[in-house]
């Protein structure tokens, strides 16, 4: 710290110092505002805390920038004023206590929030939408990968594989651009025919399908129908939802 000449006079003596230590300060309060900025930048601006800390801050911040600026002229001056401002410092010091407790309670909760969320995204989704009994499962092989699997469970398990649909495949031959999309069609006489026997309408939706894609992020899917919604929209007795309850299986172990 930058001191007086000894011939000085006392009024110089005191001034450097708290004019150096007041400009600390100073520089201290806009640390402080620019990680109030920051902190503000990832609270959502429509929580009601967010703003009521936001402008309490900025109350506060505008108030201890005129008092600190005042505290400089007075130093200038060749004034002290300690005792009269320090219970206004004390107060001041409390208050932005206070509030950045609050801050930090509440981004702790959108922290926890937001984490929440993004593990249910990661979740698989085994149940389907009730509008259209479609359940998505993610894979952990590419879609080649997927389709060879499921076809050779198909092939052990001596179902029958009627159809492989290269949807990409053909969309690349008429000269469009899509992500890796198959549809296997498959199923076994034996197992199929006593649900049309039961209920004619089940045959739109029969013989069962997989559908295997990737989404645009590179993350590839087992689609398929299920089994529940089938019996639900053909009416179907209870004891045949075994018959179309493969496709499940089938499914699992192909994204495995």
């Amino acid at each position: 710290m930058r001191g007086c000449a000894p011939d000085a006079s006392d009024a110089c003596r005191c001034k450097e110092p708290g004019v150096t230590l007041a400009r600390s300060r100073r520089r201290a309060l806009d640390d402080q505002r620019w990680r109030t900025r920051q902190r503000g930048s990832n609270v959502a601006p429509s929580s009601p805390l967010a703003k009521s800390a936001g402008g309490g801050g900025v109350i506060v911040n505008v108030f201890a920038g005129w008092h600190h600026a005042r505290l400089v002229r007075e130093l200038d001056r060749g004034e002290t004023a300690r005792s009269r401002l320090s219970t206004q410092a004390v107060a001041i010091a409390f208050f932005l206590a206070l509030v950045g407790l609050a801050m930090a309670i509440y981004l702790v909760s959108v922290r926890s929030a937001t984490r929440s969320q993004f593990a249910n995204r990661k979740e698989i989704s085994m149940m389907p939408n009730r509008d259209s009994g479609i359940i998505d499962t993610p894979s952990n092989h590419s879609v080649d990968e997927t389709v060879e699997k499921l076809k050779g469970i198909l092939q052990a398990k001596e179902v029958t594989l009627f159809a492989l649909v290269d949807h990409s495949g053909e969309a690349e031959k008429a000269g469009m651009k899509m992500r890796p999309t198959k549809l296997l069609i498959f199923g076994s006489p034996k197992a199929g025919t006593p649900v049309m026997l039961a209920a004619p309408s089940s045959a739109i939706d029969l013989p069962l399908k997989i559908l295997i894609w990737e989404d645009a992020q590179g993350k590839v899917w087992v689609t398929y129908n299920g089994p529940v919604y089938l019996q639900e929209r053909h009416s179907l007795p209870p004891e045949l939802l075994q018959n179309i309850a493969v496709v499940e299986t089938l499914a699992a172990k192909a994204r495995d």
